[in-house]
């Protein structure tokens, strides 16, 4: 994303070689950040997807307070050690305060500012393209899910997601339909000659989805996929996986808060989103396993074909994730509660009695409390890598 600096002048001595010393380090940031950042007018202020508001100097408080109005908020005062550069900005930044305004002043070394930069620049790219989402629903949450229905206009108007309502009778229409376009991933799947006939159903079912993406202009969907197993014979776990692998979230069982936790931690994170039950809490290791029958298939470093665990039907997955940091999160269906932690994944495992792809993962025993004290419903988000800090940014910022 594109970041502007709006430059408040300081009218102390020196100014010219303060003001080159400025831009200098403005120049270092973008490429230590490796964000786009250049300097803007203020009439160019307002239309940054973020600002950055370089106090200069001493003696700037009355310039910035003048211009305020005309800044985007939040008002991130980008300061130096040099020139009353700090000692202003904490003056600015407690009238943003006495004013509910929310700021914060990005100073210390270079490298930290930089790296402060490059979060708030995921974040912020984030928020818009999450304010933007519109997501569909085939068919309502599965009758467990007693905890999974978000309302539609409060979605919009808090959060500007947007959230489309698809009858499992236009889905089955479409399955009819036994249509659907190859792709690398269909392909790589069918030459394992695993079950041709359940595999090519289930191509069928990722044809159907994939239409109803593309009909209503869908970033992820979610599906009443259980509802598949009775008239279709089938499941939707290999639609779910292609769909992911290409980029659209697409989520299990009609589970909606589900769906908006995968697009949030996904345009956080950057990475392919595992969406899975918690199975089993082990005390005494401080771990906890995850398991559910799909997963994005640009995720594992292999896979196995496999029938779906709870009705020996259909093409599920048994998918190996690398070992290391992961992310754990979830959020409520309107964004006003959330989990995250980081973990460590110690195994994949290959139990009998457990949905296809399993993983334990390491926990401190403070945060596996939280899955038996407040935990926010059933499934949970699975991301490699450690996105805490981007997570709690986020939702920092969030409103």
């Amino acid at each position: 994303m594109k970041i502007g600096v709006y430059y408040v002048e300081s009218s102390n001595a020196d100014s010219e070689n303060i003001n080159r010393y400025n831009r200098e380090l403005v120049d270092r940031l973008a490429k230590m950040s490796g964000c786009d950042i250049s300097f803007v007018s203020l009439e160019e202020a307002k239309d940054q997807e973020m600002l950055l508001t370089f106090i200069g100097g001493g003696g700037t408080e009355g310039a910035f307070k003048a211009v305020l109005d005309q800044l985007p908020r939040p008002v991130f005062l980008l300061t130096t050690g040099f020139n009353n550069s700090l000692a202003a900005s904490m003056e600015i930044l407690s009238y943003l305060q006495q004013n509910d305004i929310k700021g914060e002043i990005i100073h210390g070394s270079e490298e930290k500012m930089a790296h402060r930069i490059a979060v708030l620049a995921r974040v912020f790219a984030a928020k818009k393209k999450i304010s933007r989402l519109r997501l569909g629903a085939v068919g309502k949450p599965s009758d467990w899910l007693i905890s999974s229905d978000v309302d539609a206009a409060l979605s919009k108007q808090t959060n500007g997601i947007e959230l489309v309502d698809i009858s499992m009778e236009e889905f089955f229409t479409e399955i009819r339909k036994k249509e659907y376009e190859d792709n690398a991933w269909t392909e790589m799947i069918k030459a394992k000659k695993w079950h041709p006939e359940d595999t090519e159903l289930c191509c069928e079912i990722y044809g159907a989805l994939k239409r109803l993406v593309t009909r209503y202009h869908l970033d992820g969907v979610t599906v009443r996929c259980f509802d598949l197993l009775g008239p279709i014979r089938g499941t939707g776990c290999l639609a779910l996986a292609v769909l992911n692998a290409e980029g659209v979230y697409a989520g299990c069982e009609g589970d909606m808060p589900s769906l908006i936790s995968m697009a949030v931690i996904g345009e956080l994170s950057g990475n392919p989103v595992f969406m899975a039950n918690p199975s089993r809490i082990l005390s005494g290791s401080d771990e906890i396993i995850f398991a559910h029958c799909t997963l994005p298939l640009n995720m594992p470093t292999e896979i196995e074909l496999m029938t779906h665990f709870e009705s020996g039907l259909g093409v599920a997955f048994r998918g190996r994730i690398p070992e290391g940091p992961v992310t754990i999160f979830k959020t409520s269906g309107l964004l006003d509660r959330y989990f995250v932690r980081c973990g460590e994944l110690k195994e994949n495992l290959t139990e009998t009695n457990l949905c296809r792809t399993q993983i334990r993962i390491a926990l401190k025993e403070e945060d596996l409390n939280y899955f038996l004290t407040r935990s926010i419903g059933n499934h949970h988000l699975i991301v490699t890598g450690d996105h805490e800090e981007v997570v709690n940014e986020f939702f920092k910022w969030l409103r």
